[in-house]
């Protein structure tokens, strides 16, 4: 079994994008001070890394499984076909295919040859017996426009996102440098209703006045001091914040998303610790000005 280490689409994406020289947006220090007094990351406000979910490596070899949707699947946004299930693979936060622990269990795999992203949410394979939620295959070939797979559509992540391309990994960090946007997550009650770009959806939030709308991005200050984190990996981590930023995604308490380092060459004992960027509080950060809210209707068009 590997890995898939990306950088998974041909074209450029938004989260290729260079953002270290765009002004913060005119209402960004609003939404900071909203965000810290909101409570901050959530997690008891701890800038906390994840590290259970990776993205796994397809072929035409690979065998292709048809799954059973659950409740968890909603059309048209998501995508209902066949999918490969590279033996020996796992869905996040465990050791197999089986979701034990009622987690969101994505299940990630690229498929180079075919030129395809599959990822899905809420996948449960117990030998022959596949249940999944949503699953979104993307064209890793296609230029996307702005409204990726369709407007007011979701994917594997609310805000309508590919993952995968968003997940850092043990080697980026090794070899010095994150070439791309992070992906994180907060709790729903630090949003108000309603998505900006890049996302193309958003879902149940209950936040209030001043707060941000699902998909908004953070760039790291450029005047934070790097170098005061303690350790190397840390500092890249940090560093591709300030250049790229990160987008938020989903809903959720532990904010920052790294890939799982079972198939990787370098490992994180030793590289990075899931409490390293802890020092970043939401006031060490700019708000992108991505564009004006976009209403939350629901109504996917594909």
């Amino acid at each position: 079994m590997t890995g898939a280490p990306g950088p998974f689409f041909e074209q450029p994406m938004f989260f290729d994008t260079d953002v270290s020289g765009e002004s913060p947006a005119a209402n960004s220090a609003t939404i900071i001070s909203a965000l810290s007094a909101a409570g901050g990351w959530g997690n008891g406000n701890k800038f906390q890394i994840d590290f259970s979910i990776v993205t796994l490596a397809a072929d035409s070899s690979t065998p292709m499984m048809t799954f059973t949707t659950t409740d968890d699947f909603y059309s048209p946004d998501c995508d209902d076909v066949q999918m490969p299930v590279p033996p020996g693979g796992n869905v996040e936060g465990e050791t197999g295919y089986s979701c034990t622990q009622d987690g969101d269990c994505h299940l990630l795999v690229f498929d180079q040859d075919a030129g395809k992203l599959y990822e899905m949410w809420r996948a449960n394979i117990n030998g022959s017996d596949f249940q999944g939620g949503c699953l979104a295959v993307w064209d890793t070939t296609k230029t996307y426009d702005a409204t990726l797979r369709g407007d007011q559509c979701t994917s594997a992540d609310a805000a309508g996102f590919p993952m995968s391309p968003m997940l850092f990994t043990a080697d980026e960090v090794a070899s010095g440098s994150i070439d791309h946007a992070i992906r994180f997550i907060m709790p729903n009650d630090r949003m108000q209703q309603g998505y900006v770009r890049p996302a193309t959806h958003g879902t149940s939030t209950t936040g209030g006045d001043g707060l941000p709308y699902y998909g908004f991005q953070l760039r790291l200050r450029a005047d934070y001091d790097v170098s005061s984190l303690p350790s190397a990996g840390a500092q890249v981590v940090a560093r591709a914040l300030q250049k790229y930023g990160m987008y938020q995604a989903d809903g959720g308490n532990i904010a920052l998303t790294a890939q799982d380092d079972r198939y990787s060459t370098a490992k994180w004992d030793g590289l990075l610790d899931p409490h390293d960027l802890a020092a970043l509080k939401v006031e060490d950060f700019d708000v992108i000005d991505n564009g004006p809210m976009i209403p939350l209707t629901g109504d996917c068009n594909r």
